[in-house]
């Protein structure tokens, strides 16, 4: 699988430095990619932060979302995909650099 980054570079919201996809190369899901992953400044401003492609619904009036991608058994699964995600962003940003 591959990752690709979208930088944001509207600024808006404050803190989402790019959008990602995970396009997949061989296998079953050859062809296909998978949409809604973001990075983010962390709010602290030490770090980065990877959401994950969500569904929002409403209970009561209230908002809540739930992830599109979990894990069946092992929690550290998307452990993995958020890395590969942070990973894709740092060869953006140091590309971005050299280019500049």
């Amino acid at each position: 699988m591959l990752v690709k980054i979208m930088p944001n570079d509207k600024g808006t919201p404050s803190g989402k430095l790019a959008d990602a996809e995970v396009h997949f190369t061989d296998g079953e899901l050859q062809g296909l990619r998978l949409l809604g992953f973001a990075v983010w400044e962390r709010r602290t401003g030490v770090g980065r932060n990877v959401t994950f492609p969500a569904r929002t619904y409403s209970v009561g009036g209230e908002r809540r979302s739930f992830s599109l991608l979990r894990p069946v058994t092992d929690q550290s699964a998307q452990d993995k995909v958020r890395d590969l995600v942070l990973q894709a962003y740092s060869e953006y940003e140091a590309q971005a650099a050299i280019a500049s």
